[in-house]
């Protein structure tokens, strides 16, 4: 595992692309909303990021994945590929994944929508998965360890009668799109192989993945990309990238509305 320590002006240049991101998820919320196509979403999203900011949506053409954002709708977990033919409906959920690159730098980051009149059930899902990744960036710390991410999260989702996707995982990012090491999302996967204590310096995201349902995905083989929900029950996912500092974490793709923002970087 080839974990890399960013400098002061590493984690500088990081701060301004995780704003970046930051921004698109605020600035795409006004346009969530019934009858509009995933793949309008997606092309607000890229002249926003090429032309508004300047910067490059590092989804396009990574490893062949078509579009600039993912677009995940109710029962897709993940790598949801915008549409033109994927019409969002009333009381769909849709998670959006931006990743932004400026001056070579890496800000990841993803939140899930409500698109016009959510029932209560898929907003518990939301508000719990989200509640997963905030008590997970409390632990974030130097000595901390990733298991301890892990545990936090099962637990808060498992107690809710919730089950944790184990397949896909946050990931250590920087100049690189995905870095060492792989953060997962509960806290058996991991053993004195793949386990890491924190230190200054690393950045990573953490992302989970929580199903209203059993644990189990299914790959779209047609499209390599989308991934499901097996038991086709709802799925929601919220992500930040950070790291970790002398004493504790800072929030790189953090928004204003969060508790975590700081404004005075």
């Amino acid at each position: 595992m080839n974990v890399s320590i960013k400098s002061p002006e590493d984690i500088a240049a990081m701060r301004v692309a995780g704003r970046l991101a930051a921004e698109v998820l605020d600035m795409i919320a006004p346009y969530v909303k019934p009858g509009v196509t995933t793949g309008e979403l997606d092309k607000i999203c890229h002249d926003y990021i090429t032309q508004h900011q300047q910067a490059i949506p590092a989804p396009l053409n990574y490893n062949g994945f078509p579009k600039s954002i993912c677009t995940s709708v109710n029962e897709v977990i993940c790598h949801g590929i915008p549409s033109d033919k994927k019409v969002l409906k009333d009381g769909d959920i849709l998670n959006i994944d931006v990743t932004v690159i400026k001056d070579g730098w890496h800000g990841d980051t993803n939140r899930m929508y409500y698109v016009g009149d959510v029932p209560e059930h898929a907003k518990r899902l939301c508000a719990v998965t989200q509640e997963c990744l905030y008590k997970a960036i409390e632990l974030v710390r130097p000595g901390c360890y990733l298991s301890d991410i892990g545990k936090v999260i099962a637990k808060h989702a498992r107690a809710n009668h919730y089950s944790v996707v184990e397949e896909y995982c946050g990931h250590g990012i920087g100049r690189g799109f995905h870095e060492d090491p792989q953060v997962l999302h509960y806290g058996e996967g991991y053993n004195r192989r793949n386990d890491l204590e924190l230190k200054e310096g690393m950045t990573f995201t953490i992302e989970p993945m929580i199903n209203a349902g059993k644990k189990q995905t299914k790959l779209n083989m047609k499209d390599g990309w989308t991934v499901t929900t097996k038991d086709r029950r709802l799925s929601a996912q919220w992500e930040h990238t950070m790291a970790v500092t002398a004493t504790g974490v800072e929030v790189l793709t953090a928004r204003p509305d969060e508790p975590f923002f700081r404004g005075d970087v």
